[in-house]
């Protein structure tokens, strides 16, 4: 199976800096093509980086900015084939959108995230943002939640941008369970993660962290409840450099991407 990553470095509107972590997870998934590449003895990887094509797209001056959103679609509508997978690697969680918006329908989205991102606030639901967009997105999308620690926002306004959203102080076996059952009724899978899902002890690198989060191992094995038969993608965004604590961060989503990379196409 080949796999192509879309390196989509755009954080306006929210998260200013997390543009800079999306190309230096490109950078560290090259690196490992790279290092793969030349080793002479057998490894894992070896598979997962001979199939894996690196796309950054180019949002360098104010025109292709201002067309951020039509180029993400026309990139999407080069590389989401079902005989393919795809790793998107934005800079905020709104340059995700363009892709959860051209998902097939019957994808289901499961999205790792300490934020719901359809908040209605009485100044900002018009103007899209990274913590609005879910809002937004086309009503046939089918979005679950996990690991979110919202305390704001109502039932009812949960309950009308997601299938269902399960807090990060949920049973994890009652989570994993309702995963595979929506997994097992789903025709595509993408995941969808934002990095300050996990808790900032160990992914310090966000702009909005929140207490009480997702612990790695937590995480894998919500993921490992998944069908890799029917993940299509993933997108990853949210990740700050500048925040980052010894490479902290880094390390942590770099492994994550490659293990990732290993369960799907290797």
């Amino acid at each position: 199976m080949r796999a192509n990553c879309v390196v989509f470095p755009f954080d306006l509107f929210g998260s200013g800096g997390s543009a800079a972590g999306a190309m230096l997870l490109g950078d560290s998934l090259q690196e490992m093509i790279d290092d793969t590449a030349a080793e002479t003895q057998p490894v894992r990887l070896k598979a997962a980086a001979a199939n894996l094509d690196i796309h950054e797209m180019d949002l360098s001056t104010i025109e292709l900015m201002a067309n951020w959103q039509n180029a993400a679609r026309e990139m999407c509508s080069e590389i989401l084939h079902p005989d393919e997978f795809t790793l998107w690697l934005s800079g905020n969680h709104l340059g995700v959108a363009p892709v959860l918006e051209s998902l097939e329908v019957g994808t289901l989205i499961i999205q790792f995230d300490a934020h719901l991102d359809c908040y209605d606030l009485h100044d900002t639901y018009t103007t899209l943002s990274h913590g609005n967009f879910v809002a937004h997105l086309p009503d046939a999308v089918d979005i679950v939640n996990v690991g979110h620690r919202d305390l704001f926002l109502p039932h009812a306004s949960i309950r009308k941008h997601f299938t269902e959203a399960f807090a990060a102080d949920e049973d994890e076996a009652k989570v994993i369970a309702a995963l595979r059952k929506r997994v097992a009724k789903a025709k595509h899978v993408w995941l969808d993660i934002d990095a300050d899902v996990f808790d900032p002890s160990v992914c310090p690198a966000v702009t909005t962290p929140a207490p009480f989060g997702l612990m790695p191992l937590q995480v894998l094995q919500m993921i490992s409840a998944i069908d890799f038969d029917k993940l299509c993608g993933v997108s990853l965004s949210e990740f700050e450099p500048g925040r980052d604590v010894k490479n902290a961060s880094l390390d942590l989503l770099g492994w994550l991407l490659e293990w990732l990379l290993l369960k799907k196409i290797s």
